[in-house]
């Protein structure tokens, strides 16, 4: 580890307390959507001071701020998301949420905190940047699109004479080992697409089903059939979730239904194979029905893309960290992980990458300890200096002139 490496992991550990204190406070007041005036107010409030050029959203309550260097150069982001989830926590924590169905369990209070300890620290290094640091702090990544609004907005051209041309951004996990840095190239999470189908069939007496067309074990063949249609038609180097999440059919013991609903989520890697699983998803739905003289309409409601990191990117990300943290710490994913993440539209337009830093509490096995969006997941705040420290060093690197 380089001086200037061991100089800036001291500072940000330096700083953890204010790190964590913020952390913590966000905590508590959990907010979902993409509405969130009191995070919105905190973060305000933790940004005061800092040489900043610091703008809010119109069609939500994000947060920008841009940081110039002391030399023109390109611009770089660094995003933290900063919603909850609709979740009732029982951590136990002392911090715990103070909304009742509201938590924080996917860790976006951590990334707000890390986020915000890197603008502190860039802001203290200016004279080494060539160019802008953009602060991406954004709502409704759970399924809101929150960052597709923010690039609408112009994220991408608040700097007018140098566009962002590379991003970065860092995910906690409760499910990788404290400290350590999980990146790949290429594909890192998966499109995901909500899909809904109502079978019709019709209704009548429970105990005359020949003189009705009964919904439900056509639905229940349709769950059969998808689950064949994956194993048997997509190919397993180019992979496919498809989940059947919600069954709603009837009313009574005896009574067979007009309708069956049924809905889930589609997972996959490609653009190929998310159009081909869609496609497929309908033609049996819509054809099992038919088999037996019934209708299914399929809506399709689309997700978020599959999140791309830039190879070159990966691999600076690994890199860095080892220099950074050591050897041990960088580790490169050996497989995309099948959940999604709305800053995979950033990654879209322009190169860069987004890792996860692990944070498995001590004493508990990775493997088995309460994960990412339960009600019981508890992040190890040790390894967030070094989340701080990896933001940072990542755009001195790309701002390095």
């Amino acid at each position: 580890m380089s001086s200037s490496d061991a100089d800036l992991l001291a500072a940000a550990y330096a700083d953890a307390d204010r790190t964590i204190d913020l952390r913590r406070r966000l905590h508590r007041q959990p907010e979902i959507g993409l509405q969130l005036p009191r995070t919105q107010a905190t973060v305000l409030e933790a940004l005061e001071g800092l040489p900043l050029e610091v703008s809010t959203g119109r069609s939500t309550s994000s947060v920008v701020a841009v940081l110039r260097g002391a030399r023109p150069g390109p611009t770089y982001l660094l995003r933290g998301d900063m919603d909850a989830l609709p979740v009732l926590e029982d951590t136990g924590l002392p911090f715990s949420s103070e909304v009742p169905g509201a938590m924080h369990a996917c860790g976006h209070d951590t990334h707000v905190a890390m986020l915000l300890g890197s603008a502190r620290l860039l802001a203290e290094r200016r004279d080494e940047l060539a160019g802008q640091v953009v602060f991406m702090v954004q709502p409704g990544e759970e399924g809101f699109h929150g960052a597709r609004y923010m690039l609408e907005e112009g994220l991408l051209d608040v700097v007018p004479e140098a566009p962002v041309s590379g991003a970065f951004a860092i995910h906690i996990t409760a499910s990788s080992p404290s400290g350590t840095v999980n990146v790949r190239p290429g594909p890192m999470m998966a499109a995901a697409d909500q899909w809904r189908i109502v079978v019709r069939g019709r209704g009548g007496h429970a105990s005359k089903p020949h003189q009705t067309a009964d919904p439900i074990p056509v639905a229940a063949e349709i769950v059969l059939a998808l689950q064949s249609m994956v194993t048997r038609r997509v190919d397993v180097f180019d992979p496919a979730v498809v989940t059947v999440a919600h069954i709603d059919a009837g009313t009574k013991d005896n009574i067979i239904p007009d309708t069956a609903f049924m809905e889930g989520t589609i997972r996959t890697l490609s653009p190929q194979r998310r159009a081909d699983v869609l496609a497929a998803v309908e033609r049996v739905a819509v054809n099992v029905a038919a088999a037996h003289d019934m209708t299914a309409e399929f809506v399709h409601v689309e997700g978020y893309p599959v999140t791309v990191n830039d190879p070159g990117v990966a691999a600076t990300v690994l890199a860095t960290t080892a220099t950074l943290l050591g050897e041990r710490a960088a580790v490169e994913s050996p497989a995309p992980i099948m959940g999604a993440e709305d800053f995979s539209y950033v990654l879209e337009r322009v190169p860069g990458a987004i890792a996860f830093l692990g944070a498995c509490p001590p004493g508990q096995d990775p493997d088995t300890v309460p994960d990412n969006h339960s009600n019981l997941v508890v992040f190890d705040e040790e390894p967030l200096p070094a989340g701080v420290a990896l933001y940072t060093q990542m755009a001195l690197q790309a701002l390095a002139g």
